[in-house]
């Protein structure tokens, strides 16, 4: 994903960058190589020693009932750290009791990140040379993302300023759990296509995506802010914060006028109906879930918790294990 949460919550407008997390995914690969010294250095893998002495667990998890059988939502956050590269115990007992892993989209399926055509959004000498700059700030060479719808690329910017915190893609949740999946022999559904979040994540106006882009970039220009709020969101949902997290409109400034709200509506609350339709119909067919989904699905009164229970399942907030 290029993106909920975060999906996906941060400062104004990069919210949209958890969103665009998944799509990027499979892009970041080839252009995330050595950094040069000035850079963040490379996240380090940590021992399987040290892993499980810190497994713990992160964000929050709901059990779901119907149908006499039980599946698992998880809140999930599309960047993360080597530490958190081991399952907690609340994670650990789903994937053992589960048939499958559901995803937004599986970021180890290459097929799955096929680019289809992307809307046309043509840019001037001096939006160029914007973007080229904070290229040059995440340590990418200029239009080392030129493949990418314009949109797409400030959001993955944003996201890999998170490297400044100790933040990694790499180690995100969906990341993680794809990983996780496979090594226990367990298939791994998309929720979404590609198709799907595209139409989402980029307005089909090219005067409204030119706005949101001057937008993106005017907060990829005011570094600290957007790492002070990237920061916040993580430590919010490390801690299962699930109030604080509803309230992200207080703190986040990313909600000031109607343009933010609709936006925030496009990319994140009409997904979520197309969403649990799909756990639910997933469920149905017998096979029981760990779903994940970027956290920011889980606010407000469209909450995918929500709208799964008006769709018949008994959802109830799984504790967390107390720390070792």
């Amino acid at each position: 994903m290029l993106i909920a949460a975060l999906p996906a919550p941060l400062a104004r407008r990069a919210l949209r960058a958890f969103g665009a997390l998944l799509i990027s995914w499979g892009l970041l690969g080839p252009a995330l190589a050595a950094p040069a010294a000035s850079c963040p250095p490379e996240p380090a893998p940590l021992s399987a020693e040290k892993l499980r002495a810190q497994a713990r667990d992160r964000g929050l998890m709901w059990s779901l009932t119907r149908d006499g059988r039980t599946s698992y939502l998880y809140a999930s956050l599309h960047v993360g750290k080597p530490a958190w590269a081991a399952p907690g115990p609340r994670l650990l007992a789903a994937l053992d009791r589960v048939d499958a892993v559901a995803l937004e989209l599986d970021p180890l399926d290459r097929d799955a990140w096929r680019m289809p055509p992307m809307p046309e959004l043509p840019l001037d000498a001096a939006t160029q040379r914007r973007l080229d700059t904070q290229a040059a700030a995440v340590c990418l060479p200029p239009r080392a993302l030129a493949s990418l719808h314009p949109l797409l690329q400030t959001s993955t910017y944003m996201l890999l300023r998170a490297r400044g915190l100790g933040l990694d893609v790499r180690y995100g949740q969906e990341m993680l759990l794809s990983q996780w999946a496979r090594d226990r022999k367990l298939p791994v559904l998309a929720l979404e296509t590609l198709q799907g979040q595209l139409d989402a994540l980029l307005p089909a106006d090219p005067a409204a995506a030119g706005k949101e882009l001057q937008a993106n970039l005017r907060q990829l220009e005011r570094p600290k802010s957007l790492l002070r709020t990237l920061d916040q969101m993580v430590t919010v949902w490390d801690r299962g914060d699930l109030q604080r997290l509803d309230r992200y409109a207080d703190w986040c400034d990313c909600v000031s006028d109607a343009n933010d709200r609709a936006t925030l509506q496009r990319i994140n609350d009409s997904r979520n109906p197309h969403l649990a339709d799909r756990v639910s119909e997933l469920h149905q067919a017998g096979q029981t879930l760990l779903v994940a989904v970027g956290a920011m699905h889980m606010t407000g009164p469209h909450a995918l918790p929500v709208l799964l229970r008006q769709r018949g399942f008994e959802v109830t907030l799984m504790p967390r294990s107390p720390s070792r």
